[in-house]
């Protein structure tokens, strides 16, 4: 029950065309692509927002308290 064979993405890239058609196919990749990239600029927009608030929380703890 492993991983899939070569018959098997066979058949699966079959359905998908006659499930969307051949003419949509390059459409769909492009939107997928584009997807797939936003997706990585955001996720390393939130690490980027991550790192600066650990450094921001470790400058403050740095300084002296003011009561």
């Amino acid at each position: 029950m492993g991983s899939l064979s070569a018959w098997h993405w066979l058949i699966v890239l079959a359905a998908v065309v006659l499930l969307f058609g051949s003419a949509k196919l390059p459409q769909m990749a492009r939107s997928l692509g584009q997807s797939a990239r936003v997706l990585k600029a955001e996720a390393r927009g939130m690490k980027a927002d991550e790192e600066a608030a650990k450094q921001h929380a470790v400058d403050n703890d740095d300084k002296p308290q003011k009561s």
